[in-house]
């Protein structure tokens, strides 16, 4: 099959910062190739209009049209004329795209198009109670309605977006995906205790529970070390411009001096994060089927992680980790004590989880859903 992706992001030098949707796409797409497809890649929002290689990928970086009032619509139409050109030269037989920011909406493309699910604004705008914008849901409503197929990276974000939308649409669930052929998971027990939380500082992660939480730990296990990487990010409801600094004030002194707070890092560092870790901690309030939780448990390590909706397809609490409502500071704290009490639980834990995301997640069995999914959608089956 000819296959093409349409993305605001992906992780490349020459496309610049990416998150887990971007990353999702490229493990699918070279899951793809290597399974014998064509895979085409179209980054909007990009500097210049070029082509390049990433391995088998074709990546299409597209500049968006710059003209007060009309970008938007401009940008659109220029989108669909190059898809409309390559869907006729290149034979490409369906076209994916996301849901987030309704970027399809209004399109008109000569091929099927599939919707994958990872969360819109509108999705998160209601999982954080906050007032999403009227322009931006009408978009995202549109391009959800006119998708010929949708893709939910998890039921939990496939039901809550028919809810959210007023809909009834048929979805099929395919999760994220990882090469877990990558992550080399490490049976030894760390040397030291260490907490690790990794991911955007931002507070519909959860992250601002984490000082309370850390604590707790603290106050029981002293000589713990907390490591917490990832992009700070200003905060939608203070209007303060680092949520990291919001964090800061609420750990106890003692506390914070096993804090560390890095950053940043390179997409290619985290592993050995994730390796030195001794629990990994994910006490989210809005995700759909969060590729960070996929690498912990691909490195097999145990996790701690909030309750709500998409975290049971991921984890199973009490075989591949502890489910926790990340607002019970005590209750966290006290599965993330018990962890680190238990080193049998720990390898239990993180021996499951590495086979769950072998067997579940893994982005070759993701691509093979994928590639089912399209040809009944192309065929009507």
């Amino acid at each position: 099959m000819n296959i093409a992706f349409l993305t605001s992001e992906y992780p490349h030098p020459l496309t610049g910062a990416s998150g887990g949707i971007g990353t999702s796409i490229k493990n699918l797409g070279q899951s793809l190739t290597e399974a014998g497809h064509a895979v085409y890649i179209y980054v909007y929002g990009q500097p210049a209009d070029d082509t390049f290689k990433d391995g088998m990928v074709t990546i299409k970086r597209i500049r968006n049209k710059q003209l007060k009032g009309l970008s938007w619509w401009l940008t659109r139409k220029k989108i669909e004329r190059i898809l409309n050109e390559d869907i006729q030269r290149l034979k490409l037989d369906i076209v994916e795209v996301p849901d987030w920011t309704g970027i399809s909406a209004w399109m008109n493309l000569n091929c099927p198009v599939v919707m994958r699910l990872n969360g819109s604004d509108t999705f998160f705008c209601n999982l954080e109670n906050r007032k999403v914008k009227k322009w931006n849901k009408l978009q995202e409503q549109t391009a959800y309605k006119q998708a010929d197929g949708i893709i939910a990276v998890s039921d939990f974000v496939g039901s809550h977006t028919n809810n959210i939308f007023a809909n009834s649409r048929n979805y099929t669930i395919i999760p994220n995906g990882i090469q877990t052929s990558l992550f080399n998971s490490n049976e030894r027990q760390p040397a030291n205790q260490t907490v690790l939380y990794f991911g955007t500082l931002i507070r519909k992660k959860g992250v601002l529970e984490l000082p309370a939480i850390f604590n707790s730990v603290h106050q029981q296990l002293q000589d713990t070390r907390f490591i917490l990487i990832g992009a700070d990010a200003s905060d939608i409801s203070t209007g303060s411009s680092s949520t990291w600094e919001l964090m800061k004030g609420l750990f106890s002194e003692s506390t914070m001096a096993n804090v560390s707070f890095r950053g940043k890092v390179p997409y290619t560092d985290i592993q050995s994060y994730i390796e030195q870790a001794t629990v990994c901690v994910f006490p989210s309030y809005a995700e759909a089927c969060p590729v960070s939780w996929l690498e912990a448990m691909a490195m097999g390590k145990a996790i701690v992680a909030s309750d709500i909706g998409w975290a049971p397809e991921l984890i199973r609490h009490g075989q591949e980790g502890l489910l926790c409502a990340p607002e019970n500071h005590t209750a966290f704290a006290a599965a993330i004590v018990t962890i680190l009490n238990n080193p049998d639980m720990r390898t239990r834990f993180g021996s499951q989880a590495r086979q769950r995301c072998i067997s579940v997640f893994d982005s070759s069995i993701v691509a093979q859903q994928s590639v089912t999914y399209y040809h009944q959608l192309i065929h009507g089956i």
